[in-house]
């Protein structure tokens, strides 16, 4: 059983109080929820609520409601992160409801959602937020009955007396435990103690999403909404020129034409602030149809900007950033990225002498890989409400890191951050792509110089034209090989448009003598941000696809020959920098050997294996593929994946199948391509996605058991489903595949 001090910031416990004006509020960062208000056709609902803490209120007939200030994009931590809190407080799981917190930093801490830390980062904090509440409670008890607090305990949401006569439930200790002294440190359950976390529970929205409940952003209405549209320039590289709004403003239902500008020009943006085209111009009336037929007929001039440096404040401070200018083109992109692949890149990492050992191979692999330009196609495109009035701003919104843009909507539109009152919807897709809230400035904007109420919608031709983009890249491997077969030596040299994806020190960076990573990166105005597990989701697939033919010239079978390497990083690493852990590693390589049956009798033949680790978790697929009247079919994958505790199995394995099912999908087909500036694929008709006979017919994911504190569960199926179909399709056709998307339309392999 650990302890953990609840004092991790009883400066922050302070400063909340003051800042809430009242009530009790814990300075524990942020929680989330658990049961959706249908409860309420089975629970009466309590008279009185007793606030416990700023995210957690008991109602006088113990029923119990936890906020959700996190984002919710269907990775389902509105059901998955309560679960923490209901473990620690000892609750009866039916008997809890949610209510989505608005955006407030002092109650919630930073609410985002990203990057596959949700239940990474929060682990202890939301389970010492139950465990204080139960604490709470139960020296409330402790008082009331005249006893000591050890000689109480706890279950499903009531408190036992030692004497097994008396018992109370939280309801009706709640006013009392409200006003008791927040615990200075408090005992967390061990694994073998869990009852809820570890359990499968549906997702709280589930009923919701398919019955068309009104839960999205495109979903928000209020009375005197207007609806807005932006037209923003056709290419890459050009900015607003001139418009006259005239005809349009005529048209029916058209109320305004507006210019907006999304950054004042001493502003410095920050790592967020990603916006291919800051001035836009804004159509303004009654309904979407009408300003949609409206957008058609504007008339709007745009020209080519000048080269410009901007600077950009990241997370590690001030950096400027180059945006060239012109009119790009993909054709121009590959000859660029082959013409720096041939020059040396900078050294980001270097094992001892890899040149000696290239010198005296007995043969020499060398390959290279390549990917498009990616489009997120949220099935929610873009979408914001605002109003702005009488110097405050409302906002709804679905955004991921609802805090990024608040120093932006201050700085744009000249209010202070406390005249900022902003609603959290549910998103219809995030990706990353969310992260970057350049349609909730536009939108503040566009109301502010209105004076009304609006809804700003994107239509799919703007999300997918509006840039920020999964990079394209470019990546060269080469291996040296004795005259045994052995690797004695690799090196990689990757880089991309506008940068490199290699990470340096992952694997097999630490199982070799000699090791020599490179990059290199040229500068684009094609706007891009992070993208399903960021670099990693092409450096997986040519590293993947890369030692698979080496294992193949090594004559080893392709999972001993990467446990042999993971065996040498374990035993005896090279380097002191390497980010994995090699048992781990190799865990769920052996686990998806023993689960996929590989190399049993009786085995699919076609078939392929990857493994690769990011965000902190390790995932290993073995996918299985057939060839139909010669285009690919993914009879089955089996997926092993190490993520420390399982909090949810049945959100962890949705996860996994989104991911394995997403990615097939961009390894196959996706791809989006630029001429003079301009996104050749607009709409679906053009941008190829997966389609639902194309999902694989079987898909088994099996996790490693451990008692590590979670790691992260959305992002890390996915880079290494990129080279698993790879190697499969190899084995269906005898041909590697070198180049993203590997089909890009219907044509035929083999």
């Amino acid at each position: 059983m650990s302890i953990i001090k609840t004092s991790v910031g009883r400066r922050t416990f302070l400063k909340t109080s003051v800042a809430a004006g009242g009530g009790m509020i814990l300075g524990f960062s942020w929680l989330a929820s658990c049961q959706s208000k249908t409860e309420e056709e089975i629970l009466a609902m309590p008279e009185e609520w007793f606030e416990i803490n700023s995210y957690l209120k008991i109602g006088d007939n113990g029923v119990v409601t936890i906020y959700a200030p996190n984002p919710e994009f269907g990775q389902n931590v509105r059901t998955s992160m309560p679960m923490l809190i209901a473990e620690e407080l000892d609750l009866d799981w039916k008997k809890v409801m949610l209510e989505q917190a608005p955006y407030h930093k002092d109650k919630y801490g930073r609410q985002f959602t990203g990057g596959s830390r949700g239940i990474m980062t929060r682990w202890e904090p939301l389970r010492m937020a139950g465990a204080s509440a139960r604490a709470m409670l139960i020296a409330a008890a402790a008082q009331q009955w005249g006893i000591e607090a050890d000689e109480i305990t706890s279950a499903d949401g009531f408190l036992h007396h030692s004497d097994g006569e008396q018992k109370l439930s939280y309801g009706e200790i709640a006013s009392l435990a409200a006003t008791m002294t927040v615990p200075d440190e408090v005992k967390l359950k061990e694994v073998k103690d869990f009852k809820i976390i570890g359990k499968s529970h549906k997702n709280i929205d589930g009923k919701d999403i398919v019955t068309g409940k009104p839960m999205f952003g495109l979903d928000y209405k209020t009375d005197q909404m207007l609806v807005a549209m932006v037209a923003h320039p056709p290419a890459f590289g050009m900015t607003l020129d001139q418009v006259d709004g005239n005809e349009v403003k005529s048209m029916p239902g058209i109320k305004d034409v507006v210019t907006i500008k999304s950054y004042k020009d001493d502003f410095v943006k920050a790592g967020f602030d990603t916006n291919a085209f800051p001035e836009v111009v804004a159509i303004v009336g009654s309904s979407t149809w009408e300003v949609m037929q409206a957008k058609k007929k504007l008339n709007v001039k745009w020209k080519p900007f000048e080269e410009y440096i901007e600077t950009v404040k990241g997370w590690s401070g001030e950096s400027q950033r180059s945006v060239p200018a012109g009119l790009e083109s993909t054709a121009r992109h590959r000859e660029q990225m082959e013409e720096l692949a041939k020059t040396p890149g900078r050294v980001v990492r270097k094992d001892g002498d890899p040149d000696q050992a290239f010198a005296n191979a007995a043969q020499v692999i060398e390959r290279t890989y390549s990917a498009p330009f990616l489009a997120h196609n949220c099935m929610e495109p873009m979408n914001s409400f605002a109003h702005f009035q009488e110097g405050k701003l409302k906002i709804a919104t679905p955004i991921q890191i609802p805090s990024s843009i608040v120093p932006t909507l201050v700085s744009s539109l000249g209010v202070p951050e406390e005249n900022i009152e902003m609603d959290m919807t549910r998103m219809g897709g995030g990706f990353g792509r969310r992260a970057y809230g350049h349609y909730v400035v536009e939108a503040a904007l566009i109301s502010k110089t209105v004076g009304s109420p609006i809804k700003l919608v994107y239509t799919r031709e703007d999300d997918m034209t509006n840039g920020i983009y999964r990079p394209t890249y470019h990546a060269t491997y080469r291996a040296a090989l004795d005259e045994s077969g052995n690797l004695t030596a690799l090196h990689v040299k990757a880089g991309g448009i506008p940068e490199s994806p290699l990470f340096a020190n992952r694997f097999p960076a630490g199982a070799l003598d000699h090791y020599l990573a490179e990059d290199w990166s040229i500068d684009s105005n094609i706007t891009i941000g992070a993208f399903r597990a960021p670099r990693s989701n092409f450096m997986a697939g040519a590293e993947q696809s890369f030692l698979d033919e080496v294992a193949e010239a090594a004559g080893k079978d392709p999972i001993q020959f990467r446990l042999d390497l993971l065996k040498r990083a374990a035993e005896n690493p090279v380097g002191e920098r390497n980010d994995y852990d090699a048992e781990r590693y190799a865990g769920v390589l052996e686990l998806v050997r023993e689960k996929s049956g590989w190399g049993k009798e009786g085995s699919p033949k076609n078939r392929g294996v990857s493994a690769y680790f990011c965000h902190s978790t390790y995932a290993a697929h073995v996918l299985d593929l057939s060839l139909e009247e010669g285009k690919p079919v993914v009879e089955r994958v089996c997926c092993a994946i190490d993520c420390g505790v399982v909090v949810n199995p049945d959100a962890a394995t949705n996860m996994a199948e989104g991911a394995i099912v997403d990615g097939i999908g961009n390894a196959l087909y996706g791809e989006l391509t630029f001429k003079d500036g301009v996104p050749e694929k607009k709409n679906f008709d053009q941008y190829r996605m997966i389609r639902m006979g194309e999902a694989p017919k079987v898909i088994d994911v099996h996790f490693v058991q451990n008692e590590i504190d979670p790691t992260g569960m959305g992002e890390p199926p996915f880079p290494p489903i990129f080279g698993a179909i790879a190697n499969a399709m190899y084995k269906a056709t005898d041909k590697r595949h070198y180049h993203q998307p590997f089909l890009g339309s219907d044509r035929v392999i083999g």
